[in-house]
C-alpha cells in the first residue's frame, strides 16, 4: 500500500528513524549536511531525539508528527531532524545536557530548538499538539524578529554546555584512604532503601553497575550490612513484575518503589549487564534464585534478542497490540484475573499465592503483574504441600501461561546491532560461563566474540558503532571501545587464548591514539577525526550503564597486569586522581571508579598457572567469587609478561603475584587460594 508521506528517513536503518519516514513532517537525519542546509536556508534547526522502545515518543509521534497541521509550521518554519539516541549518543549528550541546563530535568522524547549550526536555545520533553504549535510558532517569530537575542542565549547555553563538562587534571596525588572511603560508603548508604532494595524513591532503576561496586565491597570488606542490603535488591528485583516471570528478562525501570510495574521495554543493556551481576553474586553467596535468573534471562536474550548471524538486537518496545488493536503499554505482558482462572483451573489459587494476584499485585483496570513477596518454601509450607510439589506446579502454570502469551501480539522489536551494548552482551555470556561452569555459554561466547571481530571492527582496530550497510556505518564512539576491550579481556581469562588479550590492546591502543585529551588526560567520548556541535564530550559519570571512561580506565588496569612495561597503569591512574572529588561527593555516580580505587587500595593479584594441567587447574578458580585477580594461563611457553620463563616440563606451577613480585610457586588450587587470601 503506498504511503501518502515519505521523507529522507526512507533511507535510515535504524527501526527508530524508519518509523517516523512516512509521517507528513520533512524529517532529516543528523548529519553534517543537514547543518549545511540550515545555514544556507537561514532555518533553525528542530532536533527531536528518542528511541524505538520509548513510549511517549510513540504518543507524541501520534498527536504532533503523524497531524498534518503540526507538520505544516514544522517543514515551514524549521529544518526538522530525528536522532535515534541509541545510533548517535554524542548528539543526544549535547542537548540532553541543554535541556538539563535549561529546565532543571531530562527524558524522551527531547526536543530542541538549535541555530543553524547547531547551538540549542529551546527544549523540552513531550509537548501535546496545540503546545507544540504555539511554542514553535513564537520561537520561529522570535529568531525572525530579534535573531540577535536568540544567538545570544544559545551562545551563553553553549558556554554552560562546554563548562559543565570540563575535567582539570590532578597532580599526582595520594589515593583516597579506606578510612575515607568507607565514609563515603556510609553517607551514601542514607539513601538505601534497605527492606525493598535500591534507593528510596520512585522510580527505582536497577543501577547493575552501583551493585556491582558493592558487592564487591561487602565482600572484600566483610561488611555484612551492606551484603544484606545487596541481597535485598537483588532478591526484590528477581521477585519483582520489573523481572518476566513468564520468559525471563528485565524491563528497563520500575515506576513504583516495590519494583512491581515496569516501563515495560526490554532492553539488551539492562539485561546483559544484570546477567553478569547476578551471575557474580551467585558466586559470591551460593543463592540458587541468582542462577535461575541468569539461565531464564540467557534464555531470554537469545530467544528475542539475538539475530540469525550471531549479534544481539537492541531492544523490545514497552507497547504491543492489544486485543482491540491499539498500542497499549504492557498488553503482552499482563493478565486479568478471570483470564487466569479459566486458564489455570484447579492451579488458580496457588498461582495467585505465589504470584499476588491480589490487591498487592493489581496494576490497574482490572489487570496484573506478576509479583513475589515470599519465598517458595514460604508459600509451600502455607499450602502444605513440599517445596518441589510446588515448584513442580508452578512451573506447568509458567509453561501453560507462556504459550497462551506467545499468541498475543508482540512488543516491536528494534533490530539495530550496537557495538557497545554487544561488548555487554558478550561480557554478560563470559560471566555466565565462568560462574555457572557451564560449556554452552563457553561456546557462544566464543561465537560471539568472533561476530564482533568479523562485523564491526575493521582491520586497522577501528570499531564501528552500529552493523549497517556502507552508507549507514557510524564510526565507534569510546563506549564501543570501552564494552568490547573489557569483554574480550574477560574472554581470555575464560579461554586464554592470546588473540583475544592482544585483540583487547589493539583496541586500546588504537583509543590512546584517536579519543585521548592531552589537556585533561581523560578520553573523548568520540575520536578526534569525527566531527561534532558545541563540544567534544568527556563522559565520566556512571549511569544505568557506567561512563566509558570509567570503564575504560579499568581496562587500563587490567592491561597494565599483563603488559607492566605499557603506558596502561599509568594512564589509569591519572584518570582515577581525576575523578576523586567526585567521587567523594557523588559517590551514587561513579561506582565504577569506586571499584577501581578498590583495586588500588585492596591488594590485587595475578595468578598465573604454567605448565601441562593450567587449563584444568585454571578451571577450578572459575566458579570463585574473586574480583581482586587478573588470570593468566598457559601449557606451554610464552611471551606473555605474566608467563615468560616459568614453564616447566612436565610440571604445573601458579603463581601468585602483586605487580610483578610473586610468591613461591605452588602446586595445587588450594595453596593458591591460601596466598590469595592471606592478605
Amino acid at each position: 500500500m503506498k504511503k501518502k508521506h515519505t521523507n529522507a528517513l526512507i533511507h535510515e536503518s535504524s527501526p527508530y528513524l524508519l518509523q517516523h519516514a512516512h509521517n507528513p513532517v520533512a524529517w532529516e537525519a543528523w548529519g553534517p549536511e543537514v547543518l549545511e542546509k540550515a545555514s544556507r536556508e537561514n532555518k533553525l534547526l528542530l532536533v527531536s531525539i528518542g528511541y524505538a522502545a520509548c513510549h511517549w515518543c510513540h504518543v507524541m509521534e501520534k498527536e504532533c508528527f503523524e497531524d498534518e497541521e503540526v507538520a505544516g509550521v514544522m517543514n515551514r518554519h524549521f529544518i526538522p531532524v530525528k536522532v535515534d539516541r541509541e545510533e548517535r549518543p554524542d548528539v543526544d549528550h549535547i542537548y540532553m545536557d541543554a535541556l538539563q541546563l535549561m529546565t532543571g530535568g531530562g527524558g524522551w522524547p527531547l526536543n530542541v530548538v538549535a541555530l543553524p549550526d547547531g547551538r540549542p536555545f529551546w527544549g523540552a520533553t513531550y509537548v501535546k499538539k496545540d503546545d507544540w504549535i504555539q511554542v514553535l510558532g513564537q520561537l520561529a517569530q522570535l529568531y525572525r524578529t530579534d535573531p540577535g537575542k536568540v544567538v545570544g542565549y544559545a551562545q551563553n547555553l553553549a558556554d554552560g554546555i562546554r563548562s559543565i563538562n570540563l575535567i582539570r587534571p590532578r597532580e599526582v596525588q595520594p589515593l583516597i584512604t579506606k578510612k575515607q572511603l568507607s565514609e563515603t560508603i556510609s553517607e551514601w548508604s542514607g539513601y538505601f532503601d534497605t527492606y525493598l532494595g535500591g534507593y528510596k524513591r520512585a522510580p527505582k532503576f536497577m543501577m547493575p553497575v552501583t551493585l556491582n561496586f558493592l558487592l564487591h565491597y561487602a565482600h572484600s570488606q566483610n561488611d555484612a550490612d551492606l551484603l544484606d542490603y545487596v541481597n535485598t535488591t537483588l532478591t526484590k528485583m528477581a521477585y519483582g513484575g520489573i523481572y518476566d516471570h513468564l520468559g525471563g528478562g528485565f524491563s528497563r525501570y520500575a515506576v513504583d518503589v516495590k519494583w512491581h510495574v515496569p516501563h515495560f521495554e526490554k532492553m539488551l543493556y539492562d539485561n546483559a549487564q544484570l546477567i553478569s551481576l547476578y551471575a557474580k553474586a551467585y558466586a559470591a553467596t551460593g543463592n540458587t534464585l541468582y542462577q535461575k535468573v541468569v539461565r531464564q534471562s540467557l534464555a531470554f536474550v537469545q530467544r528475542e534478542l539475538m539475530a540469525p548471524d550471531g549479534g544481539f538486537y537492541a531492544s523490545l518496545d514497552a507497547d504491543s497490540l492489544n486485543e482491540d488493536g491499539v498500542l497499549e503499554e504492557g498488553a503482552y505482558y499482563v493478565w486479568g484475573k478471570e483470564a487466569l482462572q479459566q486458564r489455570l483451573g484447579p492451579h488458580f489459587a496457588l498461582f495467585a499465592d505465589y504470584y499476588n494476584i491480589n490487591s498487592y499485585g493489581h496494576w490497574e483496570e482490572g489487570k496484573y503483574v506478576l509479583i513475589r513477596d515470599a519465598s517458595a518454601a514460604e508459600v509451600a509450607e502455607k499450602h502444605g504441600i513440599a517445596v518441589e510439589t510446588l515448584e513442580e506446579r508452578l512451573e506447568s502454570c509458567r509453561e501453560l501461561l507462556a504459550g497462551v502469551r506467545d499468541k498475543r501480539n508482540r512488543p516491536r522489536l528494534d533490530n539495530k546491532v550496537l557495538a557497545s551494548w554487544n561488548g555487554w552482551m558478550l561480557q554478560a555470556l563470559v560471566d555466565a560461563a565462568r560462574y555457572l561452569e557451564d560449556q554452552n555459554y563457553r561456546e557462544l561466547a566464543l561465537s560471539h566474540a568472533a561476530f564482533i571481530k568479523a562485523q564491526l571492527i575493521a582491520g586497522d582496530g577501528k570499531v564501528y558503532h552500529n552493523q549497517a550497510p556502507e552508507k549507514n556505518r557510524i564510526a565507534g564512539y569510546l563506549e564501543d571501545y570501552a564494552s568490547i576491550v573489557q569483554a574480550f579481556l574477560g574472554l581470555y581469562q575464560l579461554t586464554f587464548e592470546e588473540a583475544w588479550l592482544q585483540e583487547a590492546r589493539k583496541l586500546t591502543d588504537y583509543c590512546l591514539k584517536y579519543f585521548l585529551d592531552p589537556d585533561s588526560r581523560m578520553f573523548f567520548f568520540t575520536s578526534r577525526e569525527d566531527p561534532y556541535v558545541v563540544r567534544r564530550t568527556l563522559e565520566t559519570s556512571d549511569n544505568v550503564i557506567p561512563a566509558s571512561n570509567s570503564v575504560m580506565a579499568k581496562n587500563l588496569f587490567l592491561l597494565s597486569r599483563y603488559f607492566p612495561e605499557g603506558p596502561y597503569g599509568g594512564q589509569s591512574r591519572q584518570m582515577l586522581v581525576n575523578m576523586q572529588e567526585n567521587m567523594e561527593s557523588h559517590a551514587q555516580s561513579h561506582a565504577n571508579w569506586l571499584q577501581l580505587l578498590l583495586y588500588h587500595l585492596d591488594p590485587f593479584f595475578e595468578l598465573a598457572l604454567s605448565g601441562p594441567e593450567a587449563g584444568r587447574l585454571a578451571k577450578e578458580f572459575y566458579p570463585r567469587y574473586l574480583p581482586h585477580i587478573a588470570m593468566a594461563a598457559g601449557t606451554a611457553e610464552s611471551s606473555l609478561p605474566l608467563l615468560q620463563g616459568r614453564y616447566k616440563s612436565g610440571q604445573t606451577l601458579l603463581y601468585v603475584c602483586s605487580e610483578g613480585r610473586c610468591q613461591l610457586p605452588v602446586t595445587t588450587v588450594e595453596a593458591a587460594l591460601d596466598q590469595l587470601i592471606a592478605r
